[in-house]
């Protein structure tokens, strides 16, 4: 019985450390689950990646005092991180809290208690990536039921918060209008110092500046069936849109 034991721990001792060598030799096994986990959205206040995962202690209190059930915890399905929380901005965004309880209840640093404000958080920036699928761009009016999705995920939540009712109420209004929804539902105190329409000789375009936090509310609340406009997590304006060079 005893070498049987001993025959199960050398196994699993030298199979771990064959997969280790082949993922530090190749970079293919693991690294991609470790782009993923950099490229996601984390909640507010944030330290930068590498910290984070070593900080975090995955209690979840952040997801239980978020008030728009935007904090999701990463399982076995997104690799790298399991346990984490983040953000799915085509989901839920983050509604930029006044008092960012998310950032109140972490114990552990994770999320940077310098965070305090809505015009604290720096969460990633918003891109208009695919402006071919812009309503507002394309002049084509807010379809009717846009809002559906919105609302399913809302109602499968089991403790809707008034906050959510009174978002969900907004966003039915722009049904058969022009689209301004993702400048009109910026939830910052200053939206405008964070995005605006402006025409670009076909229709109007969402333009960001360097207000936008990357909150990912314009991401989730576009009414295309695909998102238009989408959040790249952990850049600033300065990332992207000036050393990048971006229009």
């Amino acid at each position: 019985m005893a070498s049987i034991k001993e025959d199960r721990r050398d196994f699993i001792k030298f199979s771990t450390l064959g997969i280790l060598g082949l993922t530090l030799g190749t970079g293919v096994v693991i690294s991609p689950y470790a782009l993923n986990a950099e490229m996601r959205l984390r909640p507010p206040g944030a330290v930068n990646e590498k910290e984070f995962l070593a900080l975090c202690i995955k209690c979840g209190q952040c997801l239980q005092v978020c008030p728009y059930h935007s904090i999701e915890l990463a399982d076995m399905a997104k690799g790298h991180g399991v346990g984490t929380p983040y953000i799915d901005a085509r989901e839920r965004g983050c509604y930029a809290c006044s008092a960012v309880p998310c950032v109140l209840a972490c114990p552990s640093g994770a999320l940077d208690h310098k965070t305090e404000k809505p015009e604290d958080i720096k969460m990633g920036i918003a891109v208009l990536e695919f402006p071919n699928r812009c309503l507002a761009r394309t002049n084509t009016p807010v379809p009717k039921g846009h809002s559906k999705r919105i609302h399913d995920f809302t109602n499968a939540q089991n403790n809707v918060t008034q906050l959510e009712l009174d978002m969900l109420e907004k966003l039915d209004e722009f049904e058969g209008k022009q689209c301004t929804i993702c400048a009109d539902m910026c939830p910052i105190p200053n939206p405008l110092s964070a995005i605006s329409m402006v025409g670009d000789g076909v229709g109007k375009k969402p333009e960001v500046y360097d207000g936008c936090i990357g909150c990912g509310v314009c991401e989730e609340l576009c009414p295309a069936s695909e998102a238009a406009i989408v959040i790249k997590p952990r850049m600033s304006y300065e990332d992207y849109y000036e050393k990048g060079n971006k229009s």
